[in-house]
């Protein structure tokens, strides 16, 4: 049993653990939705990302996690609070949020749910003094998504890969500015 950090109306969010990979593979790591995110990865690299979550969370208490259904237990997204992960952005020091949903679970309002928990946890509990978030310019779901939890654009924050065809582009929020929102 893996520890559950948070939970929302519909959701729990818990930490990953070694039986996640294979339900992962099947529902997130599908075409759809890895379209902005590299594509499809091959298992080392998701078993890798799963192993880097439980690092996070034993070295500073946060990482990502398995977005679960309350009402049938199924997994339905990937979310959560790092340090910046790119290897080619400006910031790796600041804390970054992300996620993703299973196809069959968009437009029902997971993400903005998850991420809105997210928020308020790296800011409340983590005591992060800014969160950011990144996404190719392209994704316009993500960005659209960032904005409604109160991010800004910081077009200073953006950079090119050239593994992607789209800049990365990066949205922030302060700690006053969610503090705000309360």
């Amino acid at each position: 049993m893996t520890a559950t950090v948070l939970t929302t109306s519909r959701l729990v969010l818990r930490q990953i653990g070694e039986g996640d990979l294979d339900p992962h593979m099947a529902l997130l790591n599908t075409p759809a939705v890895m379209r902005h995110l590299g594509g499809v990865q091959p298992r080392e690299v998701i078993a890798a990302k799963h192993q880097a979550a439980r690092d996070g969370f034993a070295a500073e208490g946060f990482g990502f996690m398995i977005m679960e259904e309350r009402a049938s237990g199924e997994l339905v997204g990937h979310c959560g609070l790092r340090r910046v992960a790119h290897p080619l952005a400006p910031n790796p020091q600041d804390h970054e949020i992300g996620w993703l949903v299973r196809e069959d679970r968009w437009r029902l309002g997971y993400a903005h749910e998850a991420m809105r928990a997210v928020v308020d946890w790296g800011f409340g509990v983590i005591g992060a003094p800014l969160l950011v978030a990144l996404t190719c310019e392209a994704n316009v779901g993500s960005w659209r998504l960032m904005e409604k939890l109160g991010m800004e654009r910081r077009a200073d924050l953006d950079f090119r890969d050239p593994a992607e065809p789209d800049p990365i582009i990066q949205y922030a929020i302060t700690r006053k500015q969610w503090e705000s929102q309360q």
